[in-house]
């Protein structure tokens, strides 16, 4: 009877492990390589090949794996979007946690701006801003409507998204002396005043003299 080779069946067991280990490390390194190349240039300022060296790998390798320069972008986009930066998950809060988050991250000494850098260098193509826009309503979009009460959330949480956005270019972005040197407490107050207009809801908004 012929002997059974145990050790053959685990080694290749192992070396099967081990491929699926590398498959995902090296899809990892390439979709990290995709969201700092399109953070610092754009959809349009950076391609394929310059990912490629970035996560050391061949473009074709980044081919295989994503299929296509668009396709690399949508899944960085998506990585980038999904994590709550800027909007809590309290409803109860929520003016105060955005506008602390907000007046921290846009400090002059902060770091905090990959999310919004992508989207802004890459808004120039039609193409990347339809993958924004889907993945921005899918997620920070998404959390917003969830959390905010009353009638017209979907509205109310746009402009929330609309003041951020505002904010974080006038600051960080544009750097106007009037908000980069704004002391932060008065500065979360004064966002915090105008987010909460948005975030309460007491009936139709021709019954409230704040909006």
């Amino acid at each position: 009877m012929a002997s059974v080779d145990h050790n053959s069946d685990d080694s290749g067991s192992g070396r099967t492990a081990g491929r699926r280990r590398d498959a995902t490390a090296t899809r990892d390194a390439i979709l990290h390589s995709a969201v700092v190349s399109f953070t610092r240039a754009g959809y349009d300022g950076v391609g394929v090949r310059e990912i490629a060296q970035g996560a050391g790998v061949t473009a074709m390798l980044v081919n295989r794996y994503f299929g296509s320069k668009e396709q690399l972008f949508a899944e960085a986009v998506d990585v980038s979007f999904a994590p709550r930066t800027v909007v809590t998950g309290d409803a109860g809060t929520l003016s105060r946690d955005i506008a602390l988050s907000l007046a921290a991250r846009t400090a002059p000494e902060s770091d905090h701006l990959n999310p919004f850098l992508l989207m802004l260098r890459s808004a120039s193509n039609p193409r990347a801003a339809e993958i924004m826009r889907a993945a921005t309503e899918r997620h920070v979009g998404q959390d917003l409507r969830e959390l905010l009460p009353g009638a017209d959330a979907a509205e109310r949480a746009e402009l929330i998204l609309a003041l951020i956005t505002g904010v974080w270019m006038m600051r960080r972005v544009i750097g106007t002396a009037a908000l980069a040197d704004a002391d932060p407490g008065s500065l979360t107050r004064r966002i915090e005043a105008m987010l909460r207009v948005l975030v309460e809801s007491a009936g139709n908004a021709e019954d409230r003299a704040d909006i």
